[in-house]
């Protein structure tokens, strides 16, 4: 198999680009299966998706990346905070610690994905009148900006890196 999609998925976030990026991916030779139901589906390229906990990929994602040993490897992720690329590298500098070094790391794609209400409901549960509620306004404002992502534009993103590894993988 030319390639394989394995995704974790906490909102619906990070399936739906897994579902851009496996629909970018040309030619039969490919699957996608959620990391639950994944079963050691063997594949040339990985392209790994998680959804940001505490900035790193959940527990179940950094098991299946310790395990995987001798292939390419695309990561891609959602997370809830922010728009930032320099942010977005750290996120994926953490999750790359898990794969071990006998693959080939072939980069990472990650966007904002909207996070559940009860966040929301933490954030204004501060607000106390205090110096800090510039702080958690702002961290109100980045959850209701969330709340449209992923959006197109995301998802056609994503397709787009998932064609360029492809691309690079071949050659």
């Amino acid at each position: 198999m030319d390639a394989m999609v394995v995704y974790s998925s906490h909102t619906g976030n990070t399936r739906k680009i897994a579902n851009a990026i496996f629909a970018a991916i040309p030619g039969d030779s490919k699957d996608i299966q959620n990391v639950t139901e994944y079963r050691g589906k063997d594949a040339d390229l990985f392209f790994v998706g998680f959804w940001t906990d505490k900035g790193d990929c959940d527990s179940a994602v950094a098991a299946l990346l310790s395990g995987l040993h001798g292939k390419k490897v695309a990561l891609f992720g959602t997370c809830g905070m922010g728009t930032d690329d320099v942010y977005y590298d750290q996120i994926a500098a953490r999750v790359r610690k898990w794969l071990p070094s006998d693959n080939v790391y072939l980069g990472s794609f990650l966007c904002q994905g909207k996070m559940p209400m009860q966040v929301r409901n933490r954030y204004e549960s501060m607000l106390d009148g205090s110096d800090r509620d510039l702080h958690i306004r702002l961290m109100i404002r980045n959850f209701d900006e969330a709340m449209l992502h992923p959006d197109r534009k995301d998802e056609q993103e994503a397709a787009r890196f998932a064609r360029e590894i492809f691309a690079a993988k071949s050659e």
